[in-house]
């Protein structure tokens, strides 16, 4: 025969069901969406979607639609000419002369920023007196108007009564006419680039570094590593995420520099510090060959794009694992 339940054997079962089902979290309900909701959300969403399409969306599509036209800026419509404003730039001596320039200045300012950035962050992150003061020092020229910034510049490389020549003749060297020699001139753009913007490097590595776990430098010690072992089998692999932003940052910026052409060197002497970017501010308000100029401002984007690609494709080749 089947057992049977008296009552006082059934209550703590139903004890323990109520238990359970109180433990078990609700589901959370789905929000319906409500008849007016719609309006009101765009109402509130209105100045940012006007900012965004009239500033940033439409300047975009206006541009890359002008890029396959030739226009003056000022008078009549965009005349439409197809590829003939790509065809123009690939036989252009002048911008490839040009590309080649930013490649230059790219290839002087990336390294030599990124590793000054790590040195300084590695030497933070370790126990040292007035650090705060240190990385809000490093950390100044970042926030220093570009323009001001060069301007302060153009008078320390001044040939007769700058601070960089009077330093070098102060070691026994001699002085250089930053000025006129172009290679000079493409040096004192890379210095100035570096220090402008190695702070913001700087604190991203800093923010990497403080991310790697300790333990596994403790372990590595015990084990007998040094410090440059450590270095090199923890901190490298482990802050690879922070290089590649760091990398790719620290490209698309070095491509895109202006400011500090425009207000140091305009471009010269002989035209050895002409970049992109100015290259396409001259064909733009100085020729007024706004499709031009638009064709040259889509073909950086796309050497930005492929170059971006490129390094993500090569971290994760490595085997490094990357936030992209």
């Amino acid at each position: 025969m089947p057992e049977v339940l008296t009552q006082q054997e059934v209550r703590p079962a139903a004890h323990v069901v109520r238990a359970e089902a109180a433990e078990t979290p609700p589901r959370p309900e789905r929000r319906r969406w409500r008849r007016g909701q719609g309006p009101t959300a765009l109402l509130f969403l209105s100045p940012t979607l006007v900012i965004v399409t009239v500033f940033i969306l439409f300047p975009i599509l206006f541009s890359f639609y002008l890029s396959f036209t030739q226009w003056n800026l000022f008078g009549g419509a965009p005349a439409f000419v197809g590829l003939d404003n790509y065809a123009q730039m690939i036989d252009d001596a002048e911008f490839w002369q040009v590309f080649a320039h930013t490649g230059i200045y790219t290839a002087g300012t990336v390294p030599l920023n990124m590793a000054l950035a790590l040195a300084t962050a590695f030497f933070l992150n370790t126990k040292v007196i007035g650090k705060r003061f240190l990385r809000a020092a490093f950390f100044t020229p970042v926030v220093i108007s570009a323009v001001a910034a060069a301007v302060v510049w153009r008078w320390v490389f001044d040939p007769n009564l700058g601070l960089a020549n009077w330093a070098l003749e102060a070691l026994g060297l001699g002085a250089v006419n930053w000025s006129n020699s172009p290679t000079a001139a493409m040096i004192a753009l890379i210095i100035v680039g570096v220090w402008k913007s190695f702070g913001v490097n700087m604190i991203l590595f800093s923010a990497g570094l403080a991310g790697i776990p300790r333990h596994y430098y403790e372990a590595a010690q015990i084990d007998g590593a040094n410090g440059w072992q450590r270095f090199w089998h923890i901190t490298l692999p482990l802050l690879a995420p922070t290089t590649l932003f760091v990398l790719v940052l620290s490209i698309i910026g070095s491509f895109q520099v202006f400011d500090i052409v425009f207000v140091l060197t305009r471009g010269g002497p002989l035209g050895a510090t002409k970049v992109l970017v100015y290259y396409l501010y001259e064909h733009a308000f100085k020729f007024f060959n706004m499709g031009y100029a638009s064709a040259v401002a889509y073909v950086l984007f796309a050497v930005l794009l492929v170059l971006t690609f490129v390094q993500i494709r090569a971290f994760r080749d490595r085997g490094f694992k990357t936030a992209a």
